[in-house]
This record gives structure tokens, C-alpha cells and sequence, in this order.
């Protein structure tokens, strides 16, 4: 029986389907602004966003200061959202929350907003001009909302791009040690730098002992290879700086090559001794 029933079934679809579109396709045509709202509010519940938004585009800027408008701009902000389109919902939510700063869709407008541009922030390597914006969103969200239901989400975001900003920094000034290691000795003093401003902006950061491990892998090259006039006082700070990856990580699981670059430097010390 089923099967008997089953190219009747597959008819009526493809005449429905058929029927959405041509009626899609008439009001996209139309003149008549109600028909497209109509048209748009229905395709936007049957989460049909993307015909949605088309329709949501060309009526939008006629219900500016209207009653409607309010919905019309939520749905076309929602629509470019829920397309992935994230460059224009970030912008058309910022928009939204500008002309409708006490809606009641002003809340889930500024966490879509800032999830947006979370969304468009791209990995460490690359520039990181969407992130910066997207934490400012996001800090934003979290002070004006600290009882927002999606507040654990916008934390674990924040968190997510900021790990993401210390990934970025740190692995620049490790880029900085190896050049010093293999090319001119003045990366090796950009290195200790950069480290050091890495450690004043990310004090708890996840690649901390790292940064130690790269700072004394720096400071020993330094010292190593630097003139007779300097090389004590370098040789020194590098034992200081073995001296604090031991204080903050005593269990470093960097400890071997750190001890291996201790050996070298107090063989070299041992000089100043005699």
C-alpha cells in the first residue's frame, strides 16, 4: 500500500515546492510592501532564511521609523546570522541595537552581535583586527547583561579569543629566539623584550612556562655569544632567569634542555671565578 503511495507523495511534494516558488517569486516581484513583509515573516518561521533575507533586503529601509521596522530589522539581522553571512550580521545587529536600544531583542541582538564577529575571528596566525572586535562586543554584552542566560557562553568566547590573542604574541617572540639562534644576535635581544611584555600583558597565561624556557633559551644565546664586556652581566641573568622557570614550574617539563643550557653558562662563568 505504501508503496503504491509513495509516487503520490513525491508528486505533491514537488507541487508544493513548485507552488512555494512561484509565489516566492510573484511577491519578489510585487510592489505591494505588505505582501513582501507577509511574504518574508513566513519564510523566516519556516526558517526558510535565506529567501527570507532576500525579501528582508528590499523592504527594510521602507519601515524605518515604522512600528514594523523594529521586527523587520531584528528578522534581517537574525536571517544574515542564520545564512552565516557574519560580516553583515555583526554590522545590521550593531544597527539594530543602535535604533532599538530598549528592545526587548536588544539583549540576544548584542550576543548574536559579538558572537558574529567571534565567528569571523580567524586563527593566530593571521591579523587579529576581528578579534579585538569581538572581545570589545563581548565585554560589552557581559558588563551591560551580568545575568544573561547567555552568559557562560559569552565567557567561554572571551576566554576562547584571548587564549587565542596569547597564542599570537607568544609565538611571535618564539619566532624572535630561533632567528636569534640562527641569524643576528639582536633578535635575540627583541626576543627578551617581547617575552617580557607577554608576561606583563598575560600574567596567567597557558604558555607561561614557555615563555620562561624561551626567555632563558634567549638570554643564553645572548650572553654566549656577546663581547667580553658584556658577557658576565649576561651570563648572570640568564642563571637568574633558570632560577625563576625552577621557582614558577620546579617540575619543568623543560627541564632538560634547561639544565643543558645552565651547563654552558656556568662552564662560562667559571672563568670570571678563576
Amino acid at each position: 500500500m505504501f508503496r503504491k503511495l509513495r509516487p503520490f507523495f513525491s508528486t505533491l511534494v514537488l507541487v508544493l515546492v513548485l507552488s512555494s516558488c512561484s509565489e516566492y517569486q510573484k511577491v519578489l516581484k510585487n510592489e505591494d510592501v505588505k505582501a513582501k513583509y507577509d511574504m518574508a515573516e513566513k519564510l523566516y518561521e519556516a526558517k526558510d532564511f535565506k529567501r527570507a533575507n532576500v525579501i528582508l533586503e528590499q523592504i527594510s529601509p521602507q519601515y524605518i521609523g515604522k512600528p514594523q521596522g523594529e521586527r523587520v530589522m531584528f528578522f534581517l539581522s537574525d536571517s544574515y546570522y542564520q545564512i552565516k553571512d557574519y560580516n553583515n550580521s555583526g554590522y545590521y545587529f550593531e544597527r539594530f541595537l543602535k535604533s532599538y536600544a530598549k528592545s526587548d531583542k536588544a539583549q540576544e541582538a548584542a550576543f548574536l552581535g559579538a558572537k558574529s564577529y567571534y565567528l569571523l575571528s580567524p586563527k593566530y596566525s593571521l591579523d587579529q583586527t576581528d578579534t579585538d572586535k569581538a572581545l570589545m562586543k563581548l565585554q560589552l554584552f557581559i558588563n551591560a547583561y551580568p545575568n544573561s542566560e547567555y552568559l557562560p557562553q559569552a565567557n567561554e568566547m572571551a576566554q576562547d579569543l584571548t587564549q587565542k590573542k596569547e597564542q599570537k604574541a607568544f609565538e611571535i617572540a618564539k619566532q624572535f629566539t630561533k632567528l636569534g639562534e640562527f641569524y643576528k644576535l639582536e633578535f635575540s635581544i627583541s626576543a627578551i623584550a617581547a617575552l617580557d611584555n607577554f608576561m606583563l600583558d598575560f600574567p596567567g597565561s597557558f604558555y607561561k612556562e614557555d615563555a620562561l624556557f624561551h626567555k632563558l633559551k634567549a638570554l643564553t644565546n645572548l650572553a654566549l655569544n656577546s663581547t667580553e664586556q658584556k658577557k658576565r652581566q649576561r651570563l648572570s641573568d640568564a642563571k637568574a632567569s633558570y632560577d625563576v622557570l625552577k621557582k614558577n614550574f620546579p617540575q619543568t617539563q623543560f627541564e632538560k634542555q634547561a639544565l643543558a643550557l645552565m651547563e654552558k653558562v656556568n662552564k662560562e662563568l667559571e672563568n670570571y671565578s678563576k
